[in-house]
């Protein structure tokens, strides 16, 4: 015992006939009595073969993954610094952040955008620089990497599909609408969305044909539908994607498997926490927004069924305080930093994605470079955004990855 902590308990003299499932019960203080159950393999091994077999993992790996997994993590090393930020914000006006832009390595990436400037232009050509890094990724890469990079593009899928069924829904013009898609989530038959409105149709005469079917198969339905309906839909989309990504990433195993799936257990935990925040007072009954929860999370089971019977803000935070990474982002919102929740949780994803490159031989690496990009194009777009509307109080509200 004088080697245990609160977290790690040491056993000595073990034997390999030990292993085996154990089942670890805690119980709170009053007044809650909460009760806490976990049970996972325990797995005695030999540990100087452990290391042969690691140093094995890496050669193997290397042998098809090695020269992108060094690629991508040169790809991170041009992410922006808190240096940069700092002369980004003193920009003026757009045409400043322009320039101050072609000092990093975005280079001369808005050469032949003529002024005025507008932030959708910026924003809109900061996806584009990233579409080329990733599509040389996607082209070199062999399976299973390359089953991993287009399950990545998934999630782009589906938020571009969400947007042009909310789009035609209230008639705006397709080519508006696919001119606002991430570049990422493209496909054939995008344009083709708005000729059905009921998920039946648009599964049978479209999306049948792309790599989202096996995620509609559960969100069929014969009617036509409004606003509501399409915020189920996506959830049930993202729920279906978030799970068939982890079991994906827990086939391939090793280290790709212990990086995924920590992070996407968090997006599940997240959407799940999003979900019922978003569903108190409003006519939306608990049964339907329940089985909008991704079951691949830490929350799941105890927290989500705790989740579920929530029925104010107050108890959500109470379920949340139960894991300590989220008890912290449920914090006095009149904290010093200012932070909403959303921003919290970015500021926790970001910290994983970071994380994540401190392992070697795996593909994590490049959902999270894809990730620490996305965070940075935002904190970009904030930073023009107050620049274009003179909202200079709020300019150093961004997310520093470095």
């Amino acid at each position: 015992m004088t080697v245990s902590n609160a977290t790690h308990v040491t056993l000595r003299n073990v034997g390999f006939n030990l292993s085996g499932n154990f089942t670890c019960e805690v119980t709170a203080d009053a007044p809650s009595f909460y009760t806490g159950v976990a049970t996972n393999v325990l797995t005695v091994v030999d540990i100087v073969r452990i290391r042969y077999l690691f140093y094995m993992a890496g050669f193997l790996f290397n042998i098809d993954g090695g020269y992108l997994e060094g690629l991508c993590r040169g790809f991170k090393s041009s992410i922006l610094k808190q240096s940069d930020y700092l002369n980004l914000v003193q920009c003026e006006t757009l045409d400043d952040l322009k320039l101050q832009l072609q000092s990093t390595h975005y280079g001369a990436f808005l050469a032949n955008e003529t002024s005025p400037l507008t932030v959708s232009t910026i924003d809109e050509k900061l996806r584009e620089t990233l579409l080329v890094e990733f599509r040389y990724l996607r082209n070199q890469a062999v399976q299973p990497l390359a089953g991993f990079l287009d399950f990545i593009t998934y999630s782009y899928m589906i938020d571009n599909t969400i947007l042009l069924i909310t789009g035609t829904l209230h008639e705006h013009p397709v080519p508006d609408l696919i001119a606002k898609c991430n570049p990422l989530g493209r496909f054939e038959q995008m344009e083709s969305i708005n000729m059905a409105f009921a998920p039946a149709d648009l599964y049978n005469a479209i999306l049948i044909d792309t790599p989202l079917a096996p995620f509609f198969v559960d969100c069929m339905s014969g009617q036509n539908i409004d606003d509501l309906d399409i915020e189920v839909l996506r959830n049930k989309l993202y729920k279906a994607y978030l799970q068939a990504f982890y079991n994906f990433c827990k086939k391939i195993g090793g280290t790709t498997a212990n990086v995924m799936c920590e992070i996407l257990a968090f997006e599940a935990d997240r959407r799940a926490i999003n979900i019922t925040i978003n569903a108190l007072g409003t006519t939306l009954p608990k049964e339907d927004y329940v089985r909008l929860y991704p079951c691949c999370g830490r929350l799941f089971p105890d927290g989500l069924i705790a989740l579920g019977c929530a029925t104010e803000y107050e108890q959500v935070r109470s379920v949340a305080s139960r894991y300590p990474e989220y008890g912290a982002l449920f914090e006095d919102p009149n904290h010093p930093d200012g932070r909403s929740l959303e921003e919290k949780f970015f500021v926790h994803e970001a910290n994983l994605h970071v994380r994540s490159f401190m392992q070697q031989f795996h593909f994590g690496v490049f959902y999270s470079y894809l990730k620490l990009k996305e965070q940075e194009f935002r904190n970009i777009v904030w930073i023009a955004e107050c620049i274009a509307q003179n909202h200079r109080s709020r300019i150093e509200n961004y997310i520093s990855l470095f």
